[in-house]
């Protein structure tokens, strides 16, 4: 539960334990915290696009050349001191 779980570009919230390869429900609208890297340069203003770095497991702004899925948009400022981000679906 609260893993994200990306189906081609669409990116969903487990709602609850999915077990592997079973159908399960997910949330693909909402607000949600999403974890992002912390240290110099990594804070996320509020308003941009958030990708998600299924490798690190972490929500960012960099798309990696469209290697990161698109989540949303950033709802709140995060800080470079910050862990998490949060984030508005966009389905």
């Amino acid at each position: 539960a609260g893993d994200v779980v990306a189906i081609g570009s669409l990116m969903g919230v487990a709602k609850k334990n999915i077990v592997a390869n079973q159908l399960g429900a997910l949330a693909v609208e909402g607000v949600f915290d999403f974890p992002k890297a912390d240290g110099a340069t990594t804070a996320i203003n509020v308003g941009l696009d958030v990708y998600w770095d299924a490798t690190a497991k972490e929500a960012t702004t960099d798309d990696a050349s469209g290697a990161n899925a698109r989540l949303g948009h950033s709802v709140t400022a995060a800080s470079d001191d910050d862990e998490t981000v949060r984030v508005r679906l966009n389905p």
